[in-house]
């Protein structure tokens, strides 16, 4: 049975997703969500299921990303991981951290990757002009919104989309395709998904 930790940044919905998934034949269970921002609504959620949760709270760490690292390292390694799922989680790790769970690490992201990196990835999509949209789960690494692609979503772009609206439509998406996902990476399966 793999052990995953999550990190999120706030309400957690891709969280709970993860967790709500995490029974029955999975081959993980979760052992730890941890958060930057002690005051985030998933924190509640996950204990309320049973699950261990932890903060350490970026701000007070300003300009030290390292220490800041080297705080919620504590936590994580505390609960013993074999995977470490970023499910909204907004602040950008370093070559470092990233480092120490090579091979071991996941990320969500609202947007068909390689294309939009980073932020605002509906807005960019519908300025784009693009007739599709989706979002990607892939492995992390050191470079932002890189690393291998585990699985993707796909979602048409409709008449009179904003970014609300198309978000909103990918977040249903991002809900199915990580916990699937992550069950076959949990079995050792890393061969990408393509959900319709």
């Amino acid at each position: 049975m793999k052990r995953v930790a999550i990190l999120i940044s706030g309400g957690g919905s891709n969280m709970l997703a993860l967790l709500d998934s995490m029974c029955g034949d999975h081959p993980a269970r979760p052992v730890l969500v941890a958060s930057n921002d002690p005051a985030a609504a998933g924190l509640a959620r996950a204990a309320a299921r049973g699950v261990p949760v932890a903060a350490v709270d970026h701000r007070a760490f300003a300009g030290d990303r390292a220490a800041f690292e080297t705080a919620l390292l504590a936590p994580i390694l505390q609960a013993q991981p074999d995977i470490l799922c970023l499910a909204g989680f907004m602040r950008v790790l370093t070559a470092d951290f990233v480092a120490r769970f090579e091979g071991r690490m996941l990320n969500i992201h609202p947007s068909l990757l390689p294309k939009y990196q980073g932020l605002h990835t509906h807005r960019r999509a519908l300025d784009a002009g693009d007739t599709e949209a989706g979002c990607t789960v892939h492995e992390v690494t050191a470079a932002l919104d890189d690393g291998p692609i585990l699985g993707q979503a796909r979602v048409p772009v409709l008449p009179g989309d904003t970014p609300d609206t198309l978000a909103a439509r990918v977040l249903v998406q991002e809900h199915r395709l990580y916990p699937a996902v992550l069950r076959r990476y949990a079995a050792g399966d890393r061969t990408p998904i393509l959900l319709p």
